[in-house]
């Protein structure tokens, strides 16, 4: 841009004279564009899909500059979504770097490259594979494809989009065991919903909520695997849902999915923050409408038995807190059996957090504090599943939540509240 400047202060002649030998300025002669590359154009204008610019290095390389989330009267800020459709001349071999991974959590900064080790890829935007990323200095992050065709959706995580929760709404709206019972609305107006599955009136009900932050598409994979398992009719369903009901939140933040957000809603907070206190119905409208359902299920004599938040990072483990509160080794026996329980039935095999964890605000810390509910943070390893040897994809969470309906089974057989 200084180039730029300099060169409108040239007198009129000199300026006629750069124009008509362009190949004497270095813009032109160092730097390829989207002919050299055979990149035409990334588009971003679909749903989900993340605000980014991008440029070309002098070696062809585009560099993706990823756009921050900010959270309100803090330092900080959050980038690590991303998912964009390349235009391009099929066969070409594109290259590509992120940058503006360098976020600020808790005032402190802190790189995301280093969890940013695969990518998924997609020819029709349903149907998707993995691809390994490279660690660059500074921070970066580089990405090498090869294009199949003249279009190629590439996201961080496998998506799940407001379309994909309304085609599973659609199709469980009319089963006699579901309830969808809308508990409020977003920033930008958009319903959210409870959804419960099975009779209210089972001994036990469990809690889950999805998609918090934008980004951590998981959530929303084992939630629907739970759907559809508990759904199925077999006699396993019929006995699960003789011990207990499930009531899910499946999409904390729409208007950060819908708009390709990684962390924060539209005004700035975070969702899986401030559960110590009251929410803030001007700026989280989307926790006071959860608060105010849950305070309700209280009052009727409904209060959740267990809580579990769903999350992704770049390690997986189980969040267990550790609050102030009376009989907590009591609770900590119960996640105990949890964590067992997981490794047991399903492909969890990362480990829990240290005996002296505590996070609080979190949905996990502050609905035992608050509300005396046992709540757990289950975090999903972003790259890699362990336990399967295998890459993260939907097909595997969705897995995982099928198998959390015989979990929570035996859970409740074993503990009593």
């Amino acid at each position: 841009m200084a180039n730029l400047a300099m060169k409108t202060t040239l007198p009129c002649l000199l300026v006629l004279a750069l124009a008509a030998n362009p190949l004497e300025t270095a813009e032109t002669s160092t730097t390829p564009g989207a002919s050299e590359t055979g990149l035409e154009f990334i588009d971003s204008s679909f749903e989900n899909a993340s605000p980014l610019w991008y440029e070309f290095a002098a070696d062809g390389t585009v560099v993706v500059n990823l756009l921050y989330d900010h959270e309100r009267s803090s330092p900080n800020r959050a980038a690590g979504h991303f998912h964009f459709l390349l235009h391009a001349k099929p066969r070409s071999k594109l290259t590509f770097e992120f940058k503006n991974l360098d976020n600020v959590w808790n005032g402190k900064s802190g790189s995301v490259a280093k969890e940013l080790k695969t990518v998924v890829v997609s020819e029709n935007g349903r149907d998707w594979k993995p691809v390994t990323t490279e660690l660059l200095p500074e921070n970066r992050v580089r990405l090498t494809v090869e294009m199949p065709s003249p279009r190629l959706y590439v996201a961080r995580l496998e998506p799940y989009r407001l379309s994909d929760l309304d085609r599973l709404l659609a199709s469980i709206r009319k089963n006699r065991l579901v309830e969808i019972t809308p508990i409020g609305k977003t920033v930008q107006g958009r319903e959210l919903e409870i959804i419960r599955v099975g009779d209210k009136r089972a001994p036990h009900r469990v809690f889950l909520r999805a998609r918090a932050h934008p980004w951590e598409t998981g959530g929303n994979w084992v939630v629907q695997g739970l759907i559809h398992r508990l759904l199925r009719g077999d006699a396993e369903a019929k006995k699960f849902l003789q011990r207990y009901c499930v009531y899910i939140l499946p999409m904390a933040n729409k208007d950060g999915v819908a708009r390709g957000g990684t962390r924060f809603n539209l005004l700035g907070k975070d969702l899986n923050r401030n559960w110590d206190k009251p929410a803030d119905p001007q700026f989280a409208p989307e926790n006071a409408a959860l608060e105010k359902w849950l305070e309700k299920m209280i009052q009727a004599g409904q209060r959740p038995h267990l809580a579990m938040e769903l999350h992704n990072d770049g390690s997986g483990n189980l969040h267990i807190s550790r609050p102030p509160v009376p009989q907590l080794e009591q609770y900590l026996a119960r996640m105990a059996t949890l964590e067992e329980l997981l490794r047991k039935h399903t492909w969890f095999t990362e480990g829990s957090t240290k005996a002296t964890f505590r996070n609080p605000g979190s949905l996990g810390d502050g609905w035992l504090e608050r509300f005396g509910i046992d709540a757990v943070v289950q975090e999903f390893n972003c790259n890699w599943i362990a336990g399967l040897n295998d890459y993260a994809l939907g097909r595997h969470w969705e897995a995982y939540g099928a198998k959390l309906a015989q979990v929570f089974y035996e859970y409740f057989g074993v503990v009593r509240r």
